[in-house]
């Protein structure tokens, strides 16, 4: 039976970056072998977000081979100019990634906007639409690509390959509009792919989970003066409005 705040997704793309985040202010720049936690969030966030849920990536399957290629590129230096750097990529990378909805409970104001049916069908019509805002994989240069799909389904490269460990890599990190505590945690963790699976543990499981503080930090504020919790769709050519 399907969850009503569970939902499937395919993403993909010609070119993937997904990078430690504390690497990104210059230099080299070389990706991961399989998407973080946190890019996979920013994409459903990109898809459908409102600050009365919290997106929970559960698992991800890599479909493509893993293959990287290497590019000569010219950033733009903080101190102004550009600068000679090699970026190295993922390529032609697709993957199939399930999620699920939890409520803010950080946010006591929006709580009249806690209607799991609607923020449902509202979330699953913007993933057959391909995303409310421009979908990226990592960086903004690697445009993606969402459309639904039955998670698990199809075959992938990985399929029979076993397990296969990435080492120490990010996770996302703990934003103060989540946890309703003023600091910005980042969290690390070491996945382990099975046969293209991998099963990512939940932001507050102290079992996989390394935390480290890195700044202090004060929550997003939403009031009426810049939240609705009115959403519109179409269904068959007519507006259907639905209320919290």
């Amino acid at each position: 039976m399907e969850r009503e705040n569970s939902v499937e997704f395919k993403v993909s793309g010609r070119y993937a970056l997904f990078s430690d985040p504390i690497n990104r202010i210059g230099g080299e720049k070389f990706s991961y072998q399989v998407p973080t936690y946190q890019a996979l969030k920013g994409i459903l966030e990109s898809v459908y977000w409102k600050p009365t849920l919290i997106w929970i990536i559960d698992e991800v399957r890599v479909i493509n081979l893993i293959k990287t290629q290497s590019q000569n590129v010219r950033p733009i230096n903080f101190s102004g100019g550009n600068t000679l750097s090699i970026y190295t990529y993922l390529t032609n990378v697709e993957y199939q990634v399930k999620a699920h909805f939890e409520w803010n409970y950080n946010r006591p104001n929006l709580e009249k906007d806690r209607n799991e049916n609607k923020h449902y069908i509202v979330a699953k019509r913007m993933i057959n639409r391909g995303g409310r805002r421009d979908v990226f994989l990592g960086t903004r240069e690697c445009q993606a690509y969402v459309e639904p799909c039955n998670f698990g389904e199809g075959e992938g490269a990985y399929d029979n390959y076993g397990s296969l460990s990435f080492g120490l890599m990010f996770h996302g990190f703990d934003y103060p509009d989540e946890t309703g505590k003023d600091k910005l945690v980042a969290r690390l963790w070491r996945p382990e792919m099975n046969n293209g699976y991998i099963k990512f543990p939940r932001p507050d499981d102290e079992e996989y989970i390394i935390k480290r503080e890195l700044s202090a930090m004060k929550p997003k504020k939403f009031d009426e003066n810049n939240f609705s919790g009115l959403e519109e769709f179409e269904e068959e050519g007519e507006i259907i409005e639905l209320d919290s």
